[in-house]
């Protein structure tokens, strides 16, 4: 007597499964887009945070010197590179700003 029950039960569950994984779930994954501006400014922060996580490390004796050399070397041309297209963009919008 139970068993019509419990098979509506998991048929149920089995097809709310279904649609949560299939439907539901992929809005859930999909951010807003983002301008350039605020990815460049995001990765600055990044870069930021992993050259002070290197030197943390290399002071902690954890990395090389040649290695932290080379490593540090890098994360300051990335964040040079990223500092001068925030620049390039932010005196863009000033520029289309003021024309407007």
């Amino acid at each position: 007597m139970n068993d019509p029950i419990i098979v509506a039960i998991c048929v149920c569950f089995t097809i709310a499964v279904g649609v949560y994984v299939f439907y539901l779930r992929d809005n859930d994954t999909v951010g807003r887009n983002k301008s350039r501006l605020e990815y460049l400014r995001e990765r600055k922060e990044m870069v930021y945070e992993n050259l002070r996580d290197l030197n943390f490390d290399y002071k902690a004796g954890k990395v090389p010197d040649v290695d932290f050399q080379s490593m540090h070397a890098a994360l300051e041309d990335e964040a040079v590179a990223v500092l001068a297209e925030i620049e390039q963009l932010e005196s863009e919008e000033l520029h289309e700003l003021y024309q407007a």
